[in-house]
């Protein structure tokens, strides 16, 4: 029987030293004539969309599907430069993990994110990690995390005959808003610190298993046993 492991982005596979946020507060900028202030708005575990809301409304203005598009649009655009402006690095164990995992039998790879689509795109094709995952769910499905997860499921039945059974489906992610959303569809959870919280603030949240990275390969690879 096959496990199915939705892996989340930044903070679990990379780091981009940030270059995503300062492609959306460039994307802003060149709409709104300011940039925004982003001190009070999450982004750890949150979509793109959800973060852009969030940008238009404490600025006084209406998140609209258009108003929303045309930020994202112009983020797009800015994103690949941003990225090899700011070099960032993918993170330690993660690419000997995903090869290893994509040449077993017994594991489909497929991306849990609040990455739009193409931005995830971007991103993993200049870390050459894109080509291990062919589908997902994105911040294009639903600008509320929790709404993910079904989205994944359903494009994993779809493409492999599967009904993923929940105690076969692994959610890996940084922050509390993964934990969270794997609890949703009853999947299994494994927290890494990688990203912006502690192990110690991931483990109040009670994942399945927790880790400081992914460094130490095969320990991972015992708690998908």
């Amino acid at each position: 029987m096959k496990k199915l492991i939705l892996w989340d982005i930044d903070g679990t596979l990379i780091r981009t030293n940030r270059a995503g946020i300062v492609a959306l507060v460039r994307a802003f900028a060149q709409l709104h004539g300011r940039e925004p202030d982003m001190a009070s708005i999450e982004v750890s575990g949150r979509t793109d969309r959800w973060i852009i809301s969030r940008m238009l409304e404490h600025h006084g203005m209406e998140p609209t599907a258009h108003n929303i598009h045309a930020i994202l649009e112009g983020y797009l655009q800015l994103l690949q430069g941003e990225i090899v402006a700011r070099p960032g690095r993918v993170l330690p164990g993660v690419l000997e993990l995903l090869e290893t995992l994509h040449h077993r039998a017994d594991v489909v790879q497929a991306l849990l994110t609040g990455n739009v689509e193409r931005g995830a795109r971007i991103k993993l094709e200049h870390y050459r990690a894109w080509h291990y995952f062919a589908f997902g769910a994105f911040g294009d499905d639903s600008p509320l995390r929790n709404d993910l997860g079904p989205h994944a499921l359903r494009r994993a039945k779809e493409r492999h005959e599967i009904d993923f059974r929940p105690e076969r489906t692994f959610v890996i992610g940084d922050t509390p808003h993964d934990i969270e959303c794997g609890k949703v569809i009853g999947a299994r959870t494994i927290a890494v610190a990688t990203g912006n919280f502690t192990v110690e603030q991931l483990a109040a949240h009670a994942p399945t298993a927790v880790f400081a990275d992914f460094a130490d390969t095969t320990a991972l690879l015992r708690v998908l046993e």
